[in-house]
């Protein structure tokens, strides 16, 4: 074990993964001087931000994080360095009801509401639970549905074990209906946080799997690399890992992080990117659906598809989140492909046509990769705290990031990592007595 005193230690910080939150934190505590070393299991960074260069398609297809939810600074700022910004999304979206697709009306209002009732639950309950209260008003039978589909699509959580309180409180505190996507896709936001880290002097290593930290007050040794402090940059289902592929910590994380560990969940997606030969669906009944953004079921195994609009593309996404993913779990990728595009065509009553016209299509298995072990996370009832206790430092040495930790309604998304990882890097840096930023 490394000490602080110790003048061959290999770096002042090692960042244990290479997503949006640890590629953060390494770059800004390198823009303080510090000694910073990286160590990603992956061969590439990004963590749960992947996507897929296609040839004729305007943009790659994201297979991992795609849309910015809410205000986000943080990731605005990132996206103006290198050129991009957000683009806002087409507002018109479908549901097929009673075997028709109709347009949806502005319905945002009325299922928001009824998360507003949970924000001070005591006890807490989950969320099936506290809409079972509105089970007898056939008046709120559509926000009920509504606000379960936002549960499990949004937050790819089970409503029958993920806390109504904390997503009440979430939604109201950080996330608004305001949604985009960068321009271009997060490849190039990606790919400037790796450079600027990396002129700043981090040393990053991929292909670098960590299976143990070792750690006292003061000094770490992460798989042979010792330094004066780490941050902990990987999933919350990477960190709940207990079998074969997991950290060993030594000595083990104290109750409080186990604890908040136990009621942080790693929710499950199964997201289909598929491209065709042309847009059919936008000839589809006269041209009825040309300016669609989105489309919705309940009647198939994916539940939502968007298009990419405003930026016109034969690239359309399938999406299945919570039980409806869980659901999914026994295909392999080739059969959810086949069960995405056949739902796709199923929305206009010609299945045949999207399969003809099918030219490729991609998927990556969040749930069964070992370095994510999930999509993104949610908490599970009585653990609307979790988040900020997994956050929390240990004596001054250990510092956590990730989108599980963030706080102020932005867990589960790009922003909150971003801000996660800025927050580890502030709290180690002051620890180490870093120069100021």
């Amino acid at each position: 074990m490394a000490d602080g005193n110790d003048p061959e230690m290999d770096a002042d910080v090692v960042v244990v993964g290479a997503g949006a939150a640890g590629l953060n934190a390494a770059r800004l505590l390198a823009q303080r001087s510090l000694r910073v070393v990286v160590l990603e299991a992956r061969r590439r960074v990004g963590g749960r931000v992947l996507w897929k260069p296609v040839p004729g398609l305007p943009v790659p297809p994201d297979l991992g994080a795609e849309f910015i939810h809410g205000p986000a600074p943080e990731t605005y700022e990132l996206l103006r360095a290198v050129g991009s910004g957000p683009q806002k999304l087409s507002d018109e979206s479908w549901s097929l009801r009673n075997g028709r697709l109709e347009r949806d009306g502005d319905d945002f209002g009325s299922w928001a509401a009824i998360f507003e009732r949970a924000q001070d639950l005591d006890p807490d309950e989950s969320v099936e639970a506290f809409l079972q209260r509105f089970a007898g008003d056939p008046s709120m039978s559509r926000a009920v549905e509504s606000a379960r589909a936002f549960v499990e699509g949004f937050d790819a959580a089970d409503p029958a074990i993920a806390s109504a309180r904390s997503i009440a409180q979430e939604w109201t505190s950080g996330t608004d209906e305001t949604t985009a996507r960068p321009r271009g896709g997060y490849g190039p936001m990606v790919a400037y946080l790796q450079r600027s880290g990396v002129e700043a002097g981090v040393d990053l290593r991929l292909s670098t799997a960590v299976a143990r930290v070792e750690w006292q007050r003061g000094g770490v040794r992460v798989d042979g690399v010792r330094a004066r402090a780490a941050v902990i940059a990987v999933p919350a289902g990477v960190l709940r890992n207990v079998g074969e592929g997991s950290i060993a910590f030594e000595p083990a994380l104290p109750a409080s992080k186990r604890e908040a560990l136990r009621k942080i969940e790693s929710g499950n997606v199964v997201k289909v990117a598929m491209w065709f030969r042309s847009a059919f669906w936008e000839r589809a009944e006269g041209g009825r659906y040309r300016h669609g953004g989105f489309f919705r079921t309940i009647d198939s195994p994916f539940v939502g598809f968007w298009t990419q609009l405003p930026e016109r593309s034969p690239l359309i996404v399938a999406w299945a989140g919570g039980p409806k993913a869980d659901a999914l779990r026994e295909l392999g990728n080739r059969e959810r492909i086949e069960s995405a595009v056949r739902g796709f065509g199923e929305l206009f009553g010609d299945s045949a046509t999207a399969a003809a016209e099918l030219e490729g299509a991609a998927a990556h298995d969040w749930e069964n990769d070992p370095f994510s072990l999930g999509a993104y996370s949610y908490v599970r009832v009585g653990g609307v705290c979790a988040r900020a206790e997994l956050g929390e430092p240990l004596d001054d040495t250990l510092f956590f990031a990730g989108e599980a930790t963030s706080t102020n309604g932005q867990g589960g998304t790009v922003n909150g990592a971003l801000v996660s990882g800025a927050r580890a890097a502030a709290e180690a840096g002051a620890a180490l007595g870093a120069k100021s930023p």
